[in-house]
């Protein structure tokens, strides 16, 4: 990790830490989506998207302009206060901002959400641990 820096390493919009899975978690019972399930609920967001933004010639999330941003990551009041506390209590950048509402748009799309809702912002930012956790102000 101290081969990234912190400007490089804000440029990635996914930053997760992934700790090793207890071999007991592997042989539980628990059900979970399979593959196919995933790739219907991805397939269906990407169509999503493209509808969306097929008069601004862009196809994803990941393409959005500041101004497209504004249009199409609108955040209430809730919303708004997460993100507050989350730049405050992290320190996070500008440019982390744009890429925290990109995932989220993708994640509300994925639940199949018109809006981005608390829980998808809250997983947004969740997904910004990496740049905080090696490299804080």
């Amino acid at each position: 990790m101290g081969k990234i820096s912190g400007p490089l390493l804000d440029r990635i919009d996914i930053q997760i830490e992934v700790t090793p899975v207890k071999y007991q978690k592997l042989e539980g019972d628990e059900m979970s989506e399979t593959s196919e399930e995933i790739k219907k609920r991805v397939d269906k967001a990407r169509k999503i998207q493209q509808n969306r933004y097929k008069e601004h010639g862009i196809f994803s999330n990941s393409e959005l302009t500041p101004s497209l941003i504004e249009q199409y990551c609108k955040l209430d009041n809730k919303c708004k206060l997460l993100l507050q506390n989350a730049f405050e209590k992290l320190g996070l950048s500008a440019r982390a901002h744009a890429r925290i509402l990109k995932v989220a748009r993708t994640i509300a799309d994925l639940d199949n959400k018109e809006s981005i809702e608390t829980k998808h912002l809250a997983e947004a930012i969740g997904y910004r641990s990496l740049d905080r956790k090696y490299w804080k102000n």
